[in-house]
């Protein structure tokens, strides 16, 4: 099992979480993004960059995990690629997205993006806050426990 990173949205604090879990465990994390990644000097951390533009990252991440591995991303559609490729998908507020809920955050994402087109003022996510951050790690923590 490998853990990938949606590392372009994903914040620093969460990433942080991520390489100390990786060294400890010895598995291998990936990051992916669009842009240079800082990764810490270990065996387990890697970071592949991917070129501009809309869901490369995305794909890429699709394309080359396997399954049974965890991908960490706050973007629903990846995250419902991922569930049907046979991986998980865990976002960085500690939820973990499954084959039962996965459609009602499809349909809720895309009737927010249909608002947003129409104008409507929808706000963004809140600030990642220290319930998040420990909601993450404990859920990380109990996964990797598992598997």
């Amino acid at each position: 099992m490998q853990i990938w990173v949606d590392a372009d949205a994903c914040p620093n604090v969460i990433k942080e979480i991520l390489f100390r879990a990786a060294e400890r465990l010895q598995i291998h994390l990936i990051m992916v993004a669009n842009t240079t990644l800082r990764t810490p000097p270990s065996p387990y951390v890697s970071s592949i960059r991917v070129g501009a533009g809309f869901d490369v990252a995305d794909n890429a991440i699709v394309k080359e995990m396997a399954s049974g591995d965890l991908v960490i991303t706050a973007d629903i559609p990846l995250a419902s690629e991922v569930i049907g490729k046979g991986g998980h998908a865990l976002n960085p507020r500690g939820e973990f997205y499954s084959k039962e809920n996965i459609e009602e955050r499809l349909t809720m994402r895309n009737f927010m993006d249909e608002l947003r087109g129409s104008g409507v003022n929808t706000g963004g996510p809140a600030t990642l806050n220290q319930k998040d951050k420990q909601a993450f790690a404990n859920q990380l923590d109990r996964f990797l426990a598992r598997h």
